[in-house]
């Protein structure tokens, strides 16, 4: 397995870790109000604005770990540079990723097309958010795999 696809999988599975943990933690302050009081749309607010730094940090660390654990188990370094097969794959893989994302945003928006409550829109969003970034590196890891 490819220093590529073993990145992948850890970013997959850190993806699941963060978001499982964080809501986890974060529901448990969920507010006990009318469903379209100004406290659901703070704590939904503070939800998705506390997540995204929370979740950038949490991959760094990650990263840095996994990068050193890699070392140390394989004596093999990450890539110094990445040729145009990388890019290549990247590229592709924000392309599925944006592509779940809007089919997501679009879901969010319908749901208050369909009277909804509004928590609703902000856990679809939340959750094709996270969905995408697994598309992506779901797509990363396939596409290494299968040779693109």
């Amino acid at each position: 397995m490819s220093y590529q696809e073993r990145r992948a999988i850890v970013s997959l599975i850190s993806t699941i870790l963060i978001a499982v943990l964080y809501s986890a933690v974060m529901i448990q302050g969920y507010p006990e109000s009318d469903p379209y009081s100004v406290n659901i749309f703070r704590f939904w607010g503070a939800f998705i604005l506390i997540l995204i730094p929370v979740t950038i940090g949490a991959k760094i660390i990650i990263h840095i770990l996994f990068s050193i654990i890699n070392t140390v188990a394989t004596n093999e370094e990450e890539p110094a540079i990445t040729d145009e097969r990388d890019r290549f794959i990247e590229w592709k893989a924000a392309r599925n990723s944006l592509y779940v994302f809007s089919v997501g945003f679009l879901l969010a928006m319908a749901s208050l097309v369909i009277d909804m409550p509004p928590a609703a829109l902000f856990v679809i969003l939340i959750c094709a958010g996270v969905v995408s970034e697994m598309v992506s590196e779901i797509s990363q890891f396939y596409f290494y795999r299968s040779g693109l």
